[in-house]
C-alpha cells in the first residue's frame, strides 16, 4: 500500500504543469493555445518572457528530482526499495507527459527527466545536460539536442553502474521522450525545425499571429483545434456553434 501512495503521489506531482502555472502569474496567454501547444518551457519562451521560461524549466525539473530524492530516502535499501524508486522516477515522468490535471495532455519532459536523471545520479544528470548542451552549441536544434541526449542517457546510466531496475527505467523513459519528439523529428527530416534563437517576425504572443499557429478552444469538448478549421479536430463538431 505505501508503495502505491508512492507512486500516485510522484504521478500527481509530475502532472502539475509550471508552464501553467508561470503563464498564469506572469500574465501570459495559456501556452497550449499558441505556438506547438505544447505546455513546456520551450513553448513558453515563445511568449518573449524568458523569466517565464527559465522558471517553467525549473520548476518541471525540481518536481522530477524531488519525487526521486524523496523515494531514494524513504524507501527500503534492498530490491524492493530499488523497485519503488524506478517507479516513481516513471510516474513522476508518466505526470508530466500526460497530466491528470490538463486532461492528460503534458509536455514533453525534457526538464523532467533530466530532474530525475539527477537524482538518481549527479554524474549522469551531468552528463546527460552536457550532451544536450554540446548538441544544441552546434547544430542549434532544442529537439535534437534532445533526441541524442535521450539515446545517451541509458548508455551514461550503465557506465555509472546504476543498478539494472533504474537502467531499464531510465531507457523507458528515453524511448517516451522520444515518441513525444515524433513531429519534431519529422521536422527535423524535413528541414522545418525552428533552430534556437531563431529570429521571428514578432517575438511576443501579442504581436505573432503571423508567426505561430493560434489554437482555439472548442465550446463542446473543451479541446484545442487551429483557429482557421471550422470543425473541431476532437469531437467533430462546429467550432462555430454553439452550445
Amino acid at each position: 500500500m505505501t508503495a502505491i501512495i508512492f507512486v500516485v503521489l510522484a504521478y500527481l506531482l509530475g502532472s502539475i504543469s509550471f508552464a501553467v502555472l508561470m503563464s498564469k502569474a506572469f500574465g501570459l496567454a495559456d501556452p497550449r493555445t499558441y505556438g506547438s501547444g505544447n505546455p513546456g518551457a520551450t513553448n513558453v519562451l515563445r511568449s518573449g518572457k524568458k523569466t517565464a521560461a527559465v522558471l517553467t524549466l525549473l520548476g518541471d525539473a525540481a518536481k522530477g528530482w524531488l519525487a526521486v530524492y524523496l523515494a531514494i530516502r524513504l524507501a527500503p535499501h534492498d530490491g524492493d526499495g530499488l523497485i519503488l524508486v524506478a517507479l516513481v522516477a516513471l510516474a513522476v515522468f508518466l505526470g508530466h507527459l500526460f497530466p491528470v490535471f490538463l486532461k492528460f495532455k503534458g509536455g514533453k519532459g525534457v526538464a523532467t527527466a533530466l530532474g530525475v536523471l539527477l537524482a538518481l545520479s549527479g554524474w549522469m544528470g551531468l552528463a546527460v545536460f552536457a550532451t544536450w548542451l554540446l548538441v544544441a552549441a552546434v547544430f542549434r536544434y532544442s529537439s535534437l539536442s534532445a533526441l541524442v541526449a535521450a539515446v545517451a542517457a541509458p548508455v551514461y546510466a550503465m557506465l555509472v553502474h546504476l543498478r539494472p531496475e533504474l537502467v531499464i527505467a531510465t531507457g523507458v523513459m528515453s524511448l517516451l521522450l522520444i515518441w513525444r519528439h515524433k513531429q519534431n523529428i519529422q521536422n527535423l527530416m524535413a528541414g522545418k525545425e525552428s533552430k534556437i534563437g531563431g529570429k521571428k517576425k514578432e517575438e511576443s504572443v501579442a504581436t505573432a499571429a503571423e508567426d505561430v499557429e493560434w489554437l482555439e478552444k472548442c465550446k463542446w469538448c473543451g479541446e484545442y483545434t487551429p483557429g482557421e478549421e471550422v470543425f473541431c479536430r476532437h469531437c467533430g463538431k462546429s467550432m462555430g456553434e454553439e452550445r
